[in-house]
């Protein structure tokens, strides 16, 4: 390449710096991201509250409170006792805001609307793991077939694997909340 072709070359690309008056703010390019959670949280000592009555109620109701933190949710079900929730988050969504908002807003929304009797609440805290493009399938498929997974194994039992299998540390004597009502 000539001497020419090289300042022509450097002249008609953009700038990589700021230029005068400008900040690195409007250079930098767009934010790109795929980050997917499978959430999964339960009823306060597992009680067995989200019956067939009232199951697509809640979920749409947990749908609405999702989109209008403007997340997608892939999926949602589970059991009586527990909901499992395939996400997928922008970069600065804070996971824990996000579940709180929709525990909180789903508990006001089943007592309000007297659905269940006696007062509903969802256990404290929540499991979240981090699921690849490649194994969303097979999180989609899990999540769907919850009623036909549980034949097999309890929500304990489960919940224990999936904190082992992602290497994540725990104290059993804090997993489950057990309150009196």
């Amino acid at each position: 390449m000539s001497r020419r072709d090289k300042t022509l070359l450097i002249k008609t690309q953009k700038p990589i710096w700021p230029q005068r008056g400008q900040t690195k703010k409007h250079i930098m390019a767009n934010t790109y991201s795929q980050i997917f959670y499978h959430v999964v949280f339960a009823v306060r000592n597992r009680e067995a509250l989200i019956t067939a009555s009232i199951k697509d109620e809640l979920y749409k109701y947990i749908t609405g409170v999702i989109n209008n933190q403007k997340q997608v949710l892939f999926i949602i079900n589970g059991m009586p006792d527990h909901v499992h929730l395939l996400l997928n988050c922008k970069p600065d969504v804070n996971l824990s805001n996000l579940v709180k908002e929709i525990k909180e807003h789903s508990t006001k929304f089943i007592n309000d609307k007297k659905i269940i009797p006696g007062k509903f609440h969802w256990q404290g805290g929540f499991g979240a793991f981090s699921v690849g493009k490649r194994h969303i399938p097979y999180v989609l498929d899990y999540i769907k077939n919850q009623e036909e997974h549980h034949k097999k194994k309890t929500f304990k039992v489960e919940y224990l694997e999936y904190l082992q299998e992602n290497e994540i540390e725990f104290k059993e004597e804090y997993l489950f909340d057990f309150h009196e009502n």
